[in-house]
């Protein structure tokens, strides 16, 4: 079974989010693929099989399956309309999260843009807790709840500093962790944690700005993002809010290609 790996929502490798993405002629096991994700010890592991009207794709942390994850379906999207389908502009996707279209669009430098259209977490307001804060390592200023749960703080550089805590995390609620404020050069600046699913950081997260553009929609009235994840690696999202859908591009950068036997 060929594997490829994908830095997505960055344009040189070493940077972004690396996702594994198997395109596959059949289905395998849940255990089998479960164990690829954990061999590959990356954030996600992404499986895909052609149907008649598109693809099915099924993500894989080495904790388990997710139900919607941005940065490997961007991968997976690359490696589709590059090494499978190089005329295809636009994929559909059928996921646990619903259906997922990916159009792909080239910019003036001559770099290919990788949009996707997500759906938008709604958002409810939640109590600041000590628990929160210590888990986190600094007091948010407002927190949200919907899959994951939303901490948003006063100042950029307590999102680039925080040293948060993953065995408090899991205690919290929600499947994953987002920390957000305003940024100077960036709209928004975040860093995303998921604990709960073998993830401590993830270097870049799609299904987080799901949650993140959402909120920064609401509270700046805009509907366009540049947002930068100040993760350890780091990536740009190019974003937009349309209706209740999120729209959320990058670009990708092919690491490697392997054999798993």
């Amino acid at each position: 079974m060929k594997q490829y790996v994908v830095d997505a929502f960055t344009d040189h490798v070493f940077s972004g989010n690396p996702a594994a993405v198997c395109i596959m002629d059949g289905w395998i096991s849940d255990e089998l693929m479960l164990a690829v994700a954990k061999e590959n010890n990356l954030s996600e592991t992404a499986f895909a099989v052609k149907e008649e009207e598109g693809y099915r794709l099924r993500w894989f942390t080495p904790g388990g399956e997710i139900d919607l994850c941005g940065h490997a379906t961007l991968a997976a999207a690359s490696v589709i309309m590059n090494h499978y389908e190089p005329d295809l502009l636009e994929i559909r996707f059928r996921t646990m999260g619903g259906i997922l279209a990916v159009k792909k669009t080239e910019e003036k430098a001559g770099d290919m843009l990788y949009e996707m259209d997500f759906p938008a977490y709604s958002l409810k307001p939640a109590e600041i807790t000590s628990e929160i804060a210590e888990a986190v390592g600094a007091e948010p200023v407002e927190v949200y709840a919907g899959r994951d749960l939303l901490c948003v703080f006063s100042d950029e550089e307590m999102v680039r500093n925080l040293k948060p805590d993953p065995e408090r995390m899991k205690r919290l609620e929600g499947l994953l962790l987002h920390a957000t404020a305003k940024g100077r050069e960036y709209d928004c600046v975040s860093r995303s944690f998921a604990p709960k699913l073998g993830v401590t950081e993830d270097p870049v997260c799609g299904s987080g700005h799901c949650h993140i553009i959402p909120y920064w929609a609401e509270k700046s009235g805009k509907d366009r993002f540049i947002a930068y994840q100040a993760s350890e690696r780091g990536g740009t999202l190019y974003c937009r809010m349309e209706g209740g859908r999120v729209k959320l591009a990058g670009k990708a950068a092919l690491y490697s290609v392997a054999e798993i036997l």
